[in-house]
């Protein structure tokens, strides 16, 4: 498929997803590409008898919108942030935890093959976790895509994807194995993998930290996003802390959050 015709496709069909054709523009040929390989599985030769197909078949909606979840990742990703979770925010949810505490809780959402929940365990126990031997901290991961749960449940990685972490870490968490790294079991306990689609629920426990990055508030529409920004403020602890991504900004108008570091996207739910 063209990417001409594929752009043309996805400016029609994602709307109808209650998508933003804004956020797909940088990555649309990751898309293109899954949607290529479906028309083959379905013997059809070009976008227009797909769009055909899918006016025809109500089901088949379902399927595309998996073939639209963006999977980029990595250790590390936006260095900054972890820096200024690990140097500011985490010091400061540690000491406006409730008294007598023993657990600092954080949602990782679209959490994909696991680098983030598994990166921010890392700054963890690298950064915080010394200074705090009586402190834990629990992590649940969510994505909707099973395959990649089953990816970060293994935990191994190409060299590439680690090569923003620090170097130190690197050596200490992981260990080689058929030339993939992979992270050792001391350092995956604290994470915890769940399917689950942020526009349909959320994890049931109270949040100290969530991170939404390069997700929600890039790839759906504004309405779809108020709708889940209410989710993670129902599951956002009062004075905890909410990570986008580096491009991405809350919905106009939205309430119950105060910038933390504009410049990092952290906001601090409201008290």
């Amino acid at each position: 498929m063209k990417d001409t015709d594929c752009i043309d496709f996805l400016q029609w069909a994602l709307p109808r997803l209650h998508l933003r054709w804004r956020g797909f523009r940088r990555v649309r040929r990751q898309v293109c590409k899954r949607i290529s390989r479906r028309m083959a599985e379905l013997g059809l030769t070009d976008a227009s008898s797909y769009r055909d197909y899918l006016e025809c078949h109500d089901d088949e909606w379902a399927r595309l919108d998996g073939l639209c979840w963006i999977s980029i990742s990595r250790f590390y990703r936006d260095r900054g942030v972890y820096d200024f979770l690990g140097q500011e925010v985490l010091p400061a949810l540690i000491a406006n935890r409730h008294r007598g505490a023993r657990e600092l809780w954080a949602w990782s959402v679209g959490c994909a093959s696991g680098e983030e929940p598994y990166g921010l365990a890392l700054v963890w126990h690298f950064v915080l976790g010394p200074a705090h031997p009586n402190l834990d901290l629990r992590i649940v991961a969510t994505d909707v895509d099973p395959v990649l749960l089953e990816r970060a449940r293994r935990a191994c990685y190409p060299q590439g994807t680690l090569k923003e972490l620090p170097l130190v870490w690197r050596d200490r968490a992981f260990e080689e194995r058929n030339g993939r790294l992979c992270l050792r079991a001391v350092f995956r306990g604290a994470v915890r993998f769940r399917r689950q689609d942020l526009r349909l629920a959320r994890p049931k426990e109270g949040f100290d930290l969530v991170l939404c990055r390069n997700l929600a508030f890039t790839y759906f529409e504004e309405g779809v996003q108020r709708k889940i920004l209410e989710r993670i403020g129902g599951a956002l602890r009062p004075g905890g802390a909410l990570v986008l991504g580096r491009h991405e900004r809350l919905p106009e108008g939205a309430a119950g959050f105060a910038p933390w570091s504009a410049g990092h996207r952290v906001y601090r739910r409201a008290a």
